[in-house]
């Protein structure tokens, strides 16, 4: 495979700010994402933010970064500019894991990329795993993905779903018609860049503005989206200070028994 992966740093950010720049056991998050991701098989790495700050954190550990502009509405439109910027061709595979998964699998990341590759009538893939925890399940900000028989994608949705009819709306443990088919989706994506120039092009559609996600566009304008299914849960992401103190610990004690 030959595929890139860029990373989209947005500087602002209501729950935590300047968290690109937030210190991981003495490096900035957005180089924590940027080093995990070099791990897999990508032929580069790049980040592409909207902050000359990010740009200069990156520059100064020799994480190359790209100068997006700072009025993208999602990542993918971030991405698309940073694929013009990068003269990728429209075939490239670009890889887009979020600058706050400082804990991402490099295997997660060439997974996604295979998926892509053998699935040629889809346009993305991603990746999932199965919920096995009642609150995760009830929580509205652990999306969760439904699957056809092919495993593509047929919603993605902050609800709870699929819905049990017969059972309770929020049972302490997820019960046994659920287990293994309740997935929570992993914010990684492949795409070619080619599409990913398409994308902003595209209308943004009802759903994707009531649940607040993108990929519910590509849906929405017929376009398929594979879904690899890891057996592995994923190192937990950043959103709050909560999360941050906890990644913390966990890259420390990781750092102790040189693991990563």
């Amino acid at each position: 495979m030959n595929f890139s992966v860029i990373v989209p740093a947005r500087l602002a950010s209501s729950r935590l700010p300047n968290k690109p720049l937030a210190d991981i056991e003495g490096l900035p998050m957005i180089v924590r994402v940027a080093q995990r991701a070099a791990l897999s098989r990508a032929r580069q790495v790049v980040v592409a933010t909207d902050s000359p700050a990010v740009i200069d954190a990156c520059g100064a550990h020799g994480v190359r970064a790209v100068l997006t502009r700072a009025d993208h509405v999602s990542g993918s439109d971030r991405l698309a500019e940073a694929c013009e910027l990068l003269g990728l061709d429209g075939q490239d595979m670009v890889l887009n894991v979020q600058g706050d998964e400082p804990l991402i699998e490099p295997a997660m990341i060439n997974a996604c990329a295979e998926l892509l590759s053998a699935r040629p009538q889809c346009v993305m893939s991603t990746v999932a795993h199965v919920i096995d925890d009642a609150a995760d399940f009830a929580n509205p900000n652990v999306v969760k993905v439904v699957l056809d028989g092919a495993g593509l994608a047929l919603y993605f949705s902050r609800a709870p779903i699929p819905c049990w009819r017969d059972g309770s709306a929020s049972p302490p443990a997820l019960p046994l018609p659920l287990l293994g088919s309740a997935l929570r989706h992993v914010g990684l994506y492949a795409y070619h860049a080619g599409f990913l120039r398409r994308f902003p092009t595209l209308e943004p559609s009802p759903l994707e503005q009531i649940e607040s996600l993108e990929q519910l566009r590509v849906l929405w304008h017929g376009e398929r989206i594979a879904v690899y299914v890891s057996r592995e849960r994923p190192g937990p992401g950043v959103d709050t200070q909560q999360d941050l103190e906890r990644v913390r610990e966990l890259v420390r004690t990781a750092l102790a028994a040189r693991v990563i």
